[in-house]
């Protein structure tokens, strides 16, 4: 054989595989980069030959190869087949061509040894094949031939020489050539570029095609063709799956409506294990020592003939997100590949699919309508409006989707209800978003195609359905779908695999990992998902209970500072226990405490009725209340009064705030180690916002000391949100302990955007290149993070001591822990069902920096 493959192996570009041949991804293809592998491995592969990027690419330019050479390594009567090989499997290629070759003096010879009728399918399946992507003939010619056999092959003949006043070529070597500059043709082509580059790949990306000697699959004896795979592909559990058809070639038996065989045993019916059982029990063997040699999960492609296997390709296994952790985990555990390896083959972004139900990948889907995917997972419920409706709905124990054009504070407590939401307007940082994804609920917004008819109580499809209270509807918050009806849900994994990746990704990362979390139950998710502490708690969540909204109503109608120290007083209470609740469930973990932040307007009825309501409630006119809500009306609340400009013109708010975590520190040490709460002052943009609250809280805090009799410590800090407080880090710096940047707002304040209001162009702007990507989404590197940059240097030259963290959404996206772990940052802090998102890449990126990736 060496003497007959020389004239081969000597070009680079047309290549006979064996275990040394100058093969490679990048120059030859996946598909024959993995053969040769197979090859080394001794399996029985059949004899095939490797076309380069530049061969193939020479092809389409009519610059044809050495074909006798090629044509030498296989024996003159060897039918062959042509597949495609690019670098990355997933950017596919042109189908494959089979039984080239296949001519009237082969047909009479295989008539002869495998039958008359299995010589006239090879044929007729190769003449149709030519016809239509070779020749490219209209397939409907072919349509009305219904026979198949022997008159059928004769039937297409003719067709063939009618259509082209030629007869069908007879030369395996013209075949060949034909069908090779065929599919380097369509891979040139223009759709077939585009294809493949939304795939991912580059627009230069080659081709490699391989050239293999068939093994007919049809004949005497137990012959046929399938795949197989140990694992099942959607749980990633072991598994022997996969389809076997007799009689077949290619991928026949993934066919739809095949009569294909079970690999196993099976009672439903025949199987491979009984039909060919020595066949059966190679081919386990064989993908057992792929599995190994190849570190991966492979789906074999094989054929059979007369009870003898040759494999014909190794392909990794497609799977969902919970196959991918589990066969990664399976392979570390079981010493094929390192841990580090199995951490850095999850994708972080996958494992929110894990965290929550998913729609089965198998499901059928009624698409409605696709807006912004702001909170994974997926949930089915019957449609309510209000969160009334939701509150009323849960308790009856039924689930409910809460639609809205967009939430408000007010909307939490039915965010809580509801299984998930679904609104017209808002991005990735809109309230529904940012709640959503801390409460871990299914959430889409910017669902503008849809008709919010929120008085009539329906929605309109843009296809027209009408969708009204009660009706069902599923939010898919993985994909952005809304979705008629019920489908079928994957449920969630978090299982001792999932733990055991964890912590492997633990053992490696670098950057602390805290949760954002506002309430106990947040609190005690963040705890579930192993967060390093609280990194921000929104205290403003805290007020919306009906009991205590009443209670705010009533110090924003306060004349005096007197008067709203006295109505403060009842939420003082309130606040101590949400606070001690938290420190305990964090066992002495940091927990950071964001000080009051939105602008008081929010906690106002904006309704006639609401505020006929509130005045019967503070027993006022309703005058009154009207002009009071006037009054406190902003033409942009968000730049506004509010945060650290309300904590200096109303600082009563502030007083019994900073009295509520520092008497909940004392009574939350008793029970174990002692809580250093941490006072986080929003939205600071001057050194001496930062001295006139840090002087009060400091105050506050000596008075509980002094009041108690007991000692305790505690960090300030501030929240760098605005862009001047970045700029003047070096003045800030010195009076705090840590500065923690808020990325929401900072991106907001950067970019001159409304994070609710952006979700109407993103897709636009991000479509047409404005954005490279969403910056409420991914952190903008080039301006955002210009200002992280010079904050961190700026804070930490003049208070080398400090500490750095992000506490925005962006917090968990793997994106901008790359950015922020550059910068030096200390911790990010993301929204509870981030964490572990947070925590894989953290890990992966502390891997890829020690292997200088």
């Amino acid at each position: 054989m060496k003497s007959k493959g020389a004239a081969v192996q000597n070009n680079p570009h047309t290549t006979l595989i064996t275990s040394e041949a100058p093969v490679a991804a990048n120059t030859h293809g996946g598909r024959a980069k993995c053969l040769q592998r197979l090859v080394r491995l001794e399996l029985p592969v059949p004899r095939t030959v490797a076309l380069s990027f530049d061969a193939v690419h020479q092809i389409s330019d009519g610059q044809v190869p050495d074909l006798a050479a090629v044509l030498e390594q296989f024996e003159q009567t060897a039918l062959l087949c042509v597949r495609p090989s690019s670098e990355d499997p997933d950017w596919g290629g042109p189908g494959a061509i089979l039984n080239i070759g296949m001519n009237d003096a082969r047909y009479v010879d295989l008539s002869d040894s495998m039958g008359v009728e299995a010589a006239a399918a090879l044929y007729l399946r190769f003449v149709q094949s030519y016809a239509v992507h070779v020749a490219r003939l209209d397939p409907d010619v072919f349509d009305e031939i219904d026979a198949d056999g022997r008159e059928g092959l004769q039937e297409s003949l003719r067709a063939y020489e009618d259509e082209t006043d030629e007869a069908f070529p007879q030369d395996r070597g013209e075949q060949l050539i034909a069908v090779l500059r065929s599919m380097a043709r369509a891979w040139e082509g223009t759709s077939a570029r585009l294809l493949r580059q939304a795939k991912g790949a580059p627009a230069d990306a080659g081709l490699g095609l391989v050239i293999q000697e068939m093994i007919p699959g049809v004949g005497q004896g137990e012959c046929g063709s399938g795949v197989l795979q140990l694992i099942d592909p959607t749980t990633g559990l072991p598994q022997i799956t996969g389809r076997y058809l007799s009689q077949s070639q290619g991928r026949d038996a993934l066919g739809e409506g095949v009569a294909a065989l079970y690999l196993e045993k099976d009672p439903r019916g025949k199987s491979l294990e009984e039909v060919a059982p020595k066949a059966f029990a190679d081919l386990k063997t064989h993908a057992a020592l792929m599995r190994v040699k190849l570190r991966e999960e492979m789906q074999v492609e094989f054929v059979i003939e007369n009870g003898h296997v040759h494999i014909l390709d190794g392909v990794r296994v497609q799977r969902s997100a919970r196959a991918a952790m589990r066969i990664a985990v399976r392979l570390a555990e079981d010493g094929i590949i390192p841990p580090q390896e199995a951490v850095m083959r999850v994708d972080p972004h996958s494992l929110n699919e894990l965290l929550h139900r998913q729609v089965h990948p198998d499901a059928e889907r009624d698409t409605l309508t696709t807006g912004i995917a702001a909170s994974p997972g997926a949930a089915t419920g019957k449609i309510v409006f209000t969160s009334a409706e939701a509150q009323a709905s849960a308790a009856r124990g039924e689930p409910c989707i809460l639609v809205r054009r967009e939430t408000s504070p007010e909307d939490v407590r039915g965010m809580h209800a509801a299984v998930a939401v679904l609104t017209e307007k808002g991005g990735m940082t809109s309230h529904a978003a940012v709640i959503g994804r801390g409460l871990g609920l299914p959430c889409i917004v910017g669902a503008s195609e849809m008709r919010f008819q929120t008085k009539k109580k329906q929605l309109m499809a843009p296809d027209g359905r009408v969708f009204k209270t009660g009706d069902t509807l599923t939010i898919d918050g993985s994909s952005g779908q809304v979705l008629a009806g019920k489908p079928t849900m994957l449920e969630a994994a978090l299982d001792d695999c999932f733990q055991t990746l964890m912590g492997w990704a633990d053992a490696e990362r670098d950057i602390a990992i805290r949760a954002n979390a506002d309430t106990p139950a947040d609190a005690q998710t963040a705890r579930n998902f192993m967060a390093q502490g609280i990194g921000l708690c929104r205290t403003e969540h805290m007020f919306f209970d009906p009991g205590r909204l009443i209670v705010m109503r009533e110090m924003i109608f306060a004349q005096t500072s007197s008067g709203r120290e006295a109505v403060l007083e009842r939420l003082l209470p309130m606040q101590r226990d949400d606070f001690a609740q938290l420190f305990r469930i964090m066992e002495g973990q940091p927990v950071c405490i964001r000080l009051f932040d939105p602008p008081l307007h929010e906690f106002l009825p904006t309704t006639r009725t609401g505020q006929r309501e509130l005045a019967e409630a503070l027993d006022l006119p309703v005058s009154d209340v009207e002009r009071r809500v006037d009054a406190m009306t902003e033409y942009n609340p968000m730049l506004g009064l509010r945060g650290v400009r309300l904590g200096v013109t109303v600082p009563e708010i502030y007083d019994m705030q900073a009295r509520a975590i520092f008497e909940a520190t004392l009574e939350a040490s008793k029970d174990g180690a002692p809580v250093v709460p941490e006072v986080m002052i929003p939205l600071v943009s001057a050194k001496r916002e930062v001295e006139l609250v840090k002087a009060r809280i400091d105050s506050v805090a000596a008075a509980v000391a002094a009041e108690r009799g007991q000692e305790f410590e505690y960090r300030l800090g501030v929240m760098v949100e605005t862009p001047r407080a970045c700029l003047r880090a070096a003045e800030i710096a010195p009076q705090t302990a840590f500065l923690s940047f808020g990325t929401n707002d900072l991106t907001q304040m950067t970019y001159g955007l409304s994070r609710d209001d952006a979700g109407r162009f993103m897709s636009a702007y991000v479509r047409q290149g404005v954005f490279v990507e969403d910056p409420f989404h991914v952190l903008d590197a080039d301006g955002v993070g210009e200002l992280l940059k010079l904050g961190a240097e700026r804070g930490r030259l003049a208070q080398p001591e400090v500490t750095l963290s992000v506490c925005g959404e962006h917090g968990g996206n793997p994106e901008s822990i790359a950015i922020c772990r550059e910068l030096g940052f200390d911790y990010v802090s993301c929204s509870p069902f981030r964490v572990p998102v947070a925590r894989l890449a953290a890990a992966q990126l502390a891997i890829s920096s020690r292997l200088g990736g």
